[in-house]
């Protein structure tokens, strides 16, 4: 049974994510401009673990990335996701990624579309 005050004992994820080393995915800048972390290099077990309890929950949204499809988190002004299904995430044998991208919010949020690119416009 999920409670507040079980909830309570969880950590913060908007402080695990204001506290993570987000690094820019350079190669990506002139495409689809996103930033992410190396969850064991980096020491954000914690965060990934808070990621995937909110998309096991069932706070994920299903998007499409062309052809790719995936749960994604909303928090604040960005998008995260893993390339990898959290239920086959396994720390003791792999590295994974955590990434992030700012909202567009419009429908490049949800289903991305062949023209479409990770440039905002203002």
């Amino acid at each position: 049974m999920d409670t507040t005050a079980e909830r309570g004992k969880e950590p913060e994820i908007m402080a695990l994510i204001g506290a993570a080393p987000w690094r820019e995915a350079v190669t990506y800048r002139e495409t689809w401009p996103h930033e992410y972390v190396v969850v064991k290099k980096d020491g954000q077990e914690q965060l990934l673990a808070a990621f995937c309890e909110r998309i096991h929950r069932g706070e994920g949204v299903e998007c499409r990335f062309f052809h790719q499809q995936r749960r994604y988190l909303f928090l604040g002004d960005y998008k995260y996701w893993v390339m990898t299904d959290c239920s086959e995430i396994d720390l003791e044998k792999s590295d994974e990624v955590l990434n992030r991208a700012l909202l567009h919010r419009d429908r490049r949020d949800f289903v991305i579309r062949t023209g479409d690119t990770g440039k905002r416009t203002t």
